[in-house]
């Protein structure tokens, strides 16, 4: 049975230099840090450099971690790498999301290895459809939907996570819900097969 993961002892035991402590942390979040920068950056190899750039960075700030949610001060670190990156190889932002939920639904998540050959085309091809729908979204509405949708986020985390007030974050999650909807309006093959495959989008 696996020791319980004591989050608080953690981090303060990093806050003195503990990188052991540091590492243990890493490996509880470096899954979803991952996924968070990967559907930023829409390169699996820019992920791995973000999330690498996060958790050094996170590391040499975490003495100014004063408690809270360690998880959406470390996506902050995270999406700020993502945001400068962006920003320094002047690129166009795509993500890669698995399946596009409308509020209460589950969050997103990685493929399946499991479909057959028709299931993974119809999945790929979701994929690609939802990237570019997703990657006309502006960067704050992008990141909040991400946060919510694909991290599991609740509201008051990702006003944290994203430094702005929760009817911010309401209101900008609601703007990229409603932004989508008309984009997969404007795309029938894709709406015909999301609402197959995820329910109400």
């Amino acid at each position: 049975m696996e020791p319980e993961f004591d989050e608080r002892s953690l981090v303060v035991r990093s806050q003195g230099g503990d990188l052991d402590a540091f590492n243990i942390l890493v490996e509880r979040f470096q899954r979803p840090t991952y996924n968070l920068c990967l559907r930023m950056m829409a390169s699996a190899t820019a992920a791995e450099d973000a999330t690498q750039e996060a958790f050094i960075a996170a590391y040499r700030a975490i003495k100014s971690f004063r408690g809270g949610s360690f998880r959406a001060w470390l996506f902050r670190i995270a999406a700020n790498t993502c945001y400068d990156e962006l920003r320094r190889l002047k690129s166009r932002p795509a993500l890669s999301l698995d399946m596009a939920h409308g509020e209460g639904e589950a969050p997103f998540d990685l493929p399946s290895p499991e479909p057959g050959p028709e299931d993974e085309v119809q999945r790929l091809e979701f994929h690609r459809e939802l990237q570019e729908a997703l990657a006309e979204l502006p960067s704050e509405q992008r990141l909040a939907i991400i946060l919510c949708d694909a991290q599991g986020l609740d509201y008051a985390e990702i006003a944290l996570t994203m430094n702005v007030s929760l009817g911010t974050v309401k209101s900008r999650i609601s703007r990229a819900r409603q932004r989508l909807r008309q984009i997969l309006s404007r795309r029938e093959p894709f709406v015909t097969r999301s609402r197959q495959t995820s329910g109400d989008m």
